[in-house]
């Protein structure tokens, strides 16, 4: 019997009263079982489907492996590594509690050094804290972690190198390395043919009439003045109202659009040439500006990682430490990257962009162009060579990463060389580092194939994953009617997902989301270690006082690291390579899209 005619016997078989008689349906396994990856606590509901995938997660789970990092801030715990005593008391803490690994930040953003290092200066205060001069706390830690069978790993913020705060880093003595923001200058323009300067910061009103204020809601709004004039818009760019300073009591602004006020020239350009039912658009001219000369937007002073004198400086303190210091491992903390979708636009970078597009551009408009709508939202109109940008600079990446890695492996080859990144994937273009194995095939818009083969996992022996989100499991985020991805299970699968077995995978969650709630830390740390091969604790100073019984209990069977094991991960690596030669497919990854900025 043919299989069309099984089917349709199948499809009008007769129960014995004459009806037709219900198909056998097989009954699928049911997708989220609960599990406790962390024995000795509650298991919690975690998703089978994606937590099983990899010869990464089968190995660990199968040689009962499994990273317990405890991460040690340069800058915030000073005051608690300033001694051998205190050291000592630390590290016998961090071992009772059943962790396995210690991560000292030594290089923090301000590019000070915890050690003494003949290359950068050394932090001996900070806000008050204080260590002395001739103190070493990376050599005291390094001990105290042998003395208690902890792995001592050490992190460095690659290319970050000054404090926004306190102006202090060797970036602001060298502004040759910093990177150049690519910024716009903002103008209003009118179908009457005149333009004005447009503040490029919506919600605060200019200091003088020479520019225009913008304010897409109430917030931040100037106290009424007569001197003033304004404007409302609506999405479509049409001016709705106008009216004088004193209004302002009393104003609507449209939804999706805007209030444009005015003083001085301002104003008079506004009374002049936007009457109500005319319709204006915002133009922009770039403005290339040292990171410096915009401190409002972030801490970390970035400086240009295409620039070869800072690489060289980079490469110099990593080589300096794993020289110095017998570490089992060093980490790039998230500042391995560039500083933004616009940087670095220098003249260096762009005669590089050019030589590698093969041409020149018309600078930066082939990249792209800011834009500013009606509603204040900024966005960017793609030039010709934008997906080109993105794949180059995670070139310049990829390669700088090569390099590293090379030189650690150089200097002391048992040395793990890892990197810490924010888990969330799709906020990684902008910054120029593709943390994802070239071999892996999402379905993100930016992922050219140009852009997938800067994947740098392979260059690394593991990776923690910044899962900073106070829900613990996809079971969860289903039941409160959130994303997936604003989970830690989420956000470690995604991350497993995408290195595709090149590198071990430790989810990462920070202390201060689970402030007086024990359970919920309890929840976060098995699904971090359910959806990748271990787990990381940031930090410690994040009021881990009432939670070191937390970490004893959870931690009550105590395991090895995967990174401890030689050669395991080239096990795992031979595994993956095996299976593609065999033609093995992998299942789509998930797109489990998280907060942007989470643990960056």
């Amino acid at each position: 019997m043919s299989l069309l005619a099984v089917v349709t016997a199948l499809a009008f078989a007769r129960s014995s009263d004459g009806e037709p008689a219900p198909l056998a349906v097989p009954v699928p396994k049911p997708r989220f079982e609960l599990r406790a990856p962390l024995p000795d606590i509650s298991g919690v509901m975690l998703d089978t489907n994606g937590d099983d995938w990899g010869f990464a997660q089968q190995t660990a789970k199968s040689k009962f492996l499994q990273a317990r990092i405890m991460w040690i801030d340069g800058t915030a715990n000073l005051d608690k590594v300033a001694s051998d005593e205190q050291c000592a008391t630390l590290a016998r803490n961090i071992a009772a509690a059943g962790f396995n690994t210690i991560v000292l930040d030594v290089k923090p953003i301000a590019g000070l050094t915890l050690y003494p290092s003949r290359i950068a200066p050394k932090m001996n205060e900070w806000k008050g804290r204080t260590i002395p001069v001739d103190f070493d706390p990376l050599k005291a830690m390094l001990r105290e972690a042998r003395a208690n069978q902890l792995q001592m790993y050490v992190s460095l913020n690659c290319f970050s190198e000054g404090h926004r705060d306190f102006k202090v880093g060797p970036g602001y003595s060298k502004p040759q390395w910093q990177t150049v923001l690519y910024e716009p200058k903002f103008s209003l323009v009118s179908m009457l043919g005149g333009s004005f300067v447009v503040s490029p910061t919506p919600g605060k009103m200019p200091l003088d009439g020479n520019t225009i204020g913008c304010f897409a809601d109430k917030n931040g709004l100037p106290p009424p003045q007569e001197s003033f004039y304004c404007v409302t818009l609506n999405r479509q760019g049409v001016v709705i109202e106008a009216l004088s300073g004193v209004g302002l009591r009393n104003v609507t602004i449209p939804t999706n659009g805007s209030l444009l006020i005015g003083s001085g020239d301002a104003a008079n350009f506004l009374r002049a040439q936007c009457p109500v039912g005319s319709k204006v658009k915002f133009d922009s001219l770039p403005d290339f500006v040292p990171i410096a000369d915009r401190p409002d937007q972030q801490v970390p002073l970035i400086v240009n990682p295409n620039n070869p004198e800072v690489q060289d400086y980079e490469l110099s303190l990593i080589k300096e430490v794993v020289s110095n210091y017998d570490v089992d491992g060093v980490i790039y903390d998230d500042r391995l990257r560039f500083g933004g979708l616009n940087a670095d636009f220098s003249p260096e970078s762009q005669s590089a962009f050019e030589k590698y597009v093969g041409r020149r551009l018309a600078w930066p408009e082939d990249v792209f162009k800011w834009t500013l709508a009606p509603s204040m939202n900024r966005g960017v109109l793609a030039g010709p060579y934008y997906d080109a940008w993105f794949a180059w600079r995670a070139q310049i990446i990829r390669n700088f990463v090569a390099r590293a890695q090379a030189l650690v492996k150089q200097v002391r080859q048992r040395t793990q060389f890892g990197v810490y990144a924010g888990s969330n994937y799709g906020d990684y273009p902008r910054f120029g580092h593709n943390w994802a194995s070239p071999d892996v095939e999402p379905g993100y818009w930016f992922a050219t194939p140009e852009y997938l083969q800067t994947g740098t996992a392979p260059l690394f022996d593991f990776m923690i994953s910044g899962c900073y989100y106070p829900t613990a499991t996809i079971y969860d985020a289903l039941a409160q009617g959130i994303g997936i991805g604003f989970s830690v299970e989420g956000a470690g699968q995604l991350a497993t997902r995408l290195v595709r077995d090149q590198t071990w995978v430790y989810a990462g969650i920070s202390l201060d989301q689970f402030q007086g709630n024990p359970e919920g830390l309890k929840n976060a740390m098995q699904a971090a270690c359910g959806s990748t091969q271990g787990v990381m604790v940031f930090d410690l100073s994040h009021g881990i006082e009432p939670f070191w019984p937390v970490f004893r209990q959870a931690f009550g069977d105590r395991r090895p690291s995967p990174s401890a094991q030689v050669g395991l991960l080239a096990d795992v690596r031979k595994r993956r390579a095996a299976a593609d030669k065999l033609g093995k497919k992998d299942p789509p990854v998930p797109i489990n899209s998280g907060g942007a900025g989470i643990g960056m």
